[in-house]
């Protein structure tokens, strides 16, 4: 088997930043704690649906990959919006709908204290 150079560490550094341990993480993407451990050891290699569940968990999977981040520039967003953007990014479907109802609602009221 090919070890993959970074591979692991880059998987680790994403779970780390979604403040996951590898049970948690294994769990949300759909993989036991050894198989998480494996990879992050390099001694596994994690298939496509793997891969496809850290997208939606809001792991930057070009970052995992290649080592290099993916970036999409959103009219200059500063470093306060890009967290909101990740993190909205590792929540579930639900808890997504939640948080775009409240901004929502939130963007939709008059600042009255100007009147």
């Amino acid at each position: 088997m090919i070890k993959s150079e970074g591979l692991g560490d880059r998987l680790r550094e994403e779970r780390d930043r979604l403040g996951l341990n590898q049970t948690d993480f294994g769990l949300q993407v759909g993989v036991s704690r050894g198989t998480q451990k494996a990879y992050e050891l390099g001694t596994g290699a994690p298939d496509v649906r793997y891969l496809m569940a850290l997208e939606g968990l809001g792991v930057d999977v070009q970052y995992v990959l290649m080592g290099r981040r993916f970036t999409q520039e959103v009219g200059g967003m500063d470093d306060v919006e890009q967290t909101l953007i990740t993190r909205y990014r590792s929540l579930n479907s639900d808890d997504k709908q939640s948080v775009y109802r409240i901004v929502s609602a939130m963007s939709e009221v008059k600042d009255f204290s100007s009147n």
